[in-house]
């Protein structure tokens, strides 16, 4: 809908307007002014001066500009197109996201803990305790097995069929599975069926997490306004530390039951519940529209949507490696901070018969909550790229003072060390993360992309973390430098990466080509 202002009286009526009505006068003074200025017009009668002499104002489609610094320090005008953002669906875009992300981590941190105290009791138990306890780890690596293969799946149905349907088939994939967990048989009533089932519903649980993420991170970055997309594409993962926090909680409280009980049928309920997260996420995702800049790729007709999956996988082929490269210290990290210290933590004299890992990983938690949407926020005022690159380099400066300090035997240092590792390194990476990875790929193929990069960083950097550094820590003898080498050298890998990143901060998501 244009505006056309070419008359005195027109003016007149603009003045009278700016003069009586605060929101229209605060646009003069925030944008028409300074633009004034910028011409040699000064007051507000330069301002009136150059509307005048406009001839149409169009309020769909906006190009502003900001300053920013480039990735070599020098300051830059970002343009920003853009569009007209629908607040209702930008919340349940939100929503939508953030029930996805808690939905995925849940299932994620139940899983875990239940392949480490339950499933080789009933599922394997003909293994022994040691043979059971490793054949339900196998199941649970299986699950990360499938998600590169997920996220090339529905990420190319994403870009043909649309984010929405397929995030509705992720989400009901993925927490259909754990609900169908809850509910197998063991093997003392189903024999080796039990098993096969617990794999193949573990399959399907990481097909369906294998697209869930990206396609939270896709939908919300185009349902964002440009100028905010850091700070709203951060916010689903608060989901991520609340579906942590879900499923701490729910074990820890079942773990407090009588033996017989847990084994009995309260094992069961932590993936029963499950089934509310979902019902949720569907119900608010079917009440979602489909992302604009998907709508725009339809309406306009672009032969590339009909791009065949590995010509799109060859076209973002670089950005692709930079995506994976810039996950390298975030994921890896994440994976360390978590996971491998509590395993050199446990190796340390000074603090046997303790744990303090839980209320370690909670402490993280909280603060990651706030963190991420900081630092998504400080991407969209100092650029993406920016922000990472800081955010690698603190990682790499802690690396091995954090692990020495894990060596003074104070339980209060672990807990900082998690909280400051996860909360702040990792999520200064993550921060920027969010936004950059949909803003690096063309519109055709966004979701595929954007699959891609994270799922097979999660294998590379995330899934063999743990094990790599645990063999680290054995031909050591449970040396504390070897995992502050290894975190360092990740989040060097990743600060090289930046150096070849585009900036990509106010991009139009609904260009077909790559960010370079």
């Amino acid at each position: 809908m244009g505006l056309a202002v070419s008359s005195c009286r027109g003016t007149l009526l603009l003045r009278h307007c700016v003069r009586f009505v605060p929101p229209l006068r605060f646009l003069v003074v925030r944008f028409v002014m300074p633009l004034a200025a910028a011409q040699g017009r000064s007051g507000t009668q330069g301002a009136f001066a150059l509307l005048d002499s406009v001839q149409h104002v169009v309020h769909t489609d906006v190009t502003r500009s900001q300053q920013i610094f480039t990735t070599k320090g020098h300051l830059m005008t970002q343009s920003y197109d853009e569009t007209k953002v629908d607040p209702e669906q930008l919340r349940r875009a939100t929503l939508a996201s953030s029930v996805g992300s808690a939905l995925e981590y849940y299932d994620f941190y139940i899983y875990g803990l239940a392949s480490a105290l339950i499933f080789g009791q009933l599922f394997f138990k003909p293994l022994g305790t040691a043979g059971g306890t490793i054949a339900a780890f196998g199941t649970y690596a299986v699950g990360f097995a499938a998600r590169p293969i997920g996220g090339l799946v529905f990420g190319h149905l994403g870009d043909k069929l649309g984010r929405k349907v397929i995030l509705i088939i992720t989400i009901a994939l993925m927490g259909g599975s754990s609900f169908l967990i809850g509910i197998l048989p063991t093997f003392e009533t189903a024999g080796i069926l039990a098993p096969i089932l617990l794999v193949l519903l573990r399959i399907f649980q990481g097909l369906g997490a294998g697209a869930e993420q990206a396609g939270a991170t896709v939908l919300i970055s185009e349902f964002a306004p440009p100028k905010r997309r850091g700070f709203f594409a951060a916010l689903p993962f608060v989901g991520i530390q609340l579906g942590t926090l879900l499923g701490a909680g729910t074990f820890a409280l079942i773990a407090l039951a009588n033996k017989a009980v847990l084994y009995g049928w309260l094992w069961r309920v932590p993936f029963l519940l499950g089934a509310i997260l979902v019902l949720v996420a569907v119900w608010i995702r079917l009440k979602l529209k489909e992302s604009p800049t998907f709508e725009v790729l339809n309406q306009e007709g672009h032969e590339q949507v009909k791009m065949g999956l590995g010509e799109a996988l060859r076209t973002s082929r670089k950005n692709i490696l930079i995506g994976i490269g810039l996950r390298m210290a975030e994921n890896g990290n994440s994976s360390i901070y978590s996971a491998l210290l509590l395993a050199f933590v446990g190796g340390v004299a000074a603090y046997k018969g303790q744990n303090f890992g839980p209320l370690g990983a909670v402490v993280a938690a909280i603060v990651s909550a706030f963190m991420v949407v900081i630092f998504g926020s400080l991407s969209d005022r100092y650029g993406r790229v920016r922000v990472y690159r800081y955010g690698a380099l603190f990682q790499a400066i802690i690396a091995l003072p954090a692990f020495y300090l894990l060596t003074l035997g104070q339980g209060w240092l672990v807990i900082l060390v998690m909280a400051v590792g996860i909360g702040i390194g990792v999520q200064a990476m993550l921060g920027p993360q969010c936004s950059m990875l949909p803003e690096l790929f063309g519109n055709s193929h966004r979701y595929t992309g954007v699959a891609m990069a994270r799922e097979l960083s999660a294998v590379v950097a995330g899934g063999i973390a743990p094990l790599l550094g645990a063999t680290f820590l054995a031909l050591t003898h449970n040396a504390w430098w070897v995992v502050g080498v290894y975190s360092l050298v990740l989040s060097l890998i990743t600060f090289a990466t930046t150096f070849v990143t585009p900036e990509t901060v106010g991009r139009s998501l609904t260009s077909l080509e790559d960010a370079a």
